[in-house]
């Protein structure tokens, strides 16, 4: 790869460092002007320390590990804390990342600041501040549990080790969980969708309701990928992901409820939209009103139909060939040929 390339990438990431500091070394906290942390591989602790601004004394996204010596920029950050090995993979990973809006942080609550409404957009940005990327944590033994090993670009996707359950009758129970960071068309925050596992990852947690939503959803989703003329749009995570492990290239927007699928709001620049419907009479009912709607706006709408109950349900029953199969034939040829062409 050119010199000048890399260097181009390393200089935009240097303008989102702390944007980068939190998705990639969430283990580490602010102090001043620097990211602090344990080392490049995400440890905690502090002798690591990342410079957020440009200065006299370097450029942002420069960082020193005072305890090793180590040094380097923000493309090494994303190598090692993803342990990631060809160069090439680095590049597509920062691409993506810098392609993806990344929302300012919302600033930490002040002590003595009453706790944010249960259930509401804020509680729910704040619940998304004290999660941390996927990459090695139980969400991804419980997604690996359902088929989906491909999760390129699933930064909305957080885990929280952690998290509050509060069932209708008893204490309130804490258990580890999968964060999906709900967003308006702006990649503003505005919700949470909780799904709480097991402490080994191998399944939901055994409590009465696994999963819960919170905050401001009408209109949004949770969005997977960088939409642009072409996404798809379906009501459960799991159901969008196992479809895009055969569109690895597709945008998807899970809009966690058939409800909330019949409402969701189109970008600006989108052209097609593929409706992923549930085999269900609420599935059948979001198809027919997201269809009306997006033919009212100039949208071609395609439903994608699954062969059991959802899109999950194929990728496990049939396997990853067959549910390609299946896809590729309800596809626009166009669409088969640009989106399934690394993937047949």
């Amino acid at each position: 790869m050119a010199r000048q390339h890399v260097s181009d990438l390393a200089h935009r990431l240097g303008r989102q460092a702390e944007a980068v500091c939190r998705y990639y070394l969430s283990n580490g906290q602010r102090q001043g002007n620097y990211w602090q942390v344990g080392d490049v591989r995400n440890t905690k602790g502090r002798s690591m320390f990342v410079r957020l601004k440009d200065s006299p004394k370097g450029r942002a996204g420069k960082w020193t590990d005072a305890a090793t010596g180590e040094h380097g920029d923000l493309l090494d950050v994303i190598r090692e804390s993803l342990g990631l090995i060809d160069f090439a993979d680095v590049a597509d990973e920062a691409r993506t990342f810098l392609s993806q809006p990344h929302p300012e942080p919302e600033p930490a609550p002040r002590r003595g600041l009453a706790p944010a409404p249960s259930g509401t957009a804020e509680a729910a940005r704040r619940l998304i501040a004290m999660t941390q990327p996927i990459t090695g944590t139980i969400v991804q033994t419980y997604l690996r549990g359902r088929g989906i090993t491909f999760l390129h670009g699933t930064g909305n996707l957080r885990f929280h080790p952690r998290c509050y359950y509060k069932p209708d009758h008893g204490p309130t129970e804490v258990w580890p969980a999968m964060i999906a960071a709900v967003t308006d068309l702006t990649g503003k925050f505005t919700g949470a969708h909780r799904t709480w596992l097991a402490p080994d990852g191998s399944h939901k947690a055994p409590i009465d309701t696994p999963r819960k939503a919170m905050g401001d959803l009408l209109g949004n989703a949770v969005r997977i990928g960088v939409p642009g003329s072409v996404m798809a749009a379906g009501e459960g995570i799991e159901t969008m992901l196992s479809l895009r492990q055969v569109l690895p290239d597709m945008a998807m927007a899970p809009a966690l409820s058939a409800a909330h699928l019949a409402a969701i709001l189109f970008p600006p620049n989108l052209r097609r939209l593929y409706i992923v419907r549930d085999d269900d009479p609420a599935g059948d009912g979001a198809r027919d009103i997201l269809i009306e709607r997006a033919n009212a706006e100039g949208i071609e709408a395609i439903p994608l139909s699954p062969a059991f109950g959802d899109f999950n349900e194929d990728l496990r029953q049939l396997g990853i060939d067959a549910l390609r199969a299946s896809v590729r034939v309800q596809l626009a040829p166009e669409d088969a040929l640009r989106f399934m062409s690394l993937a047949a």
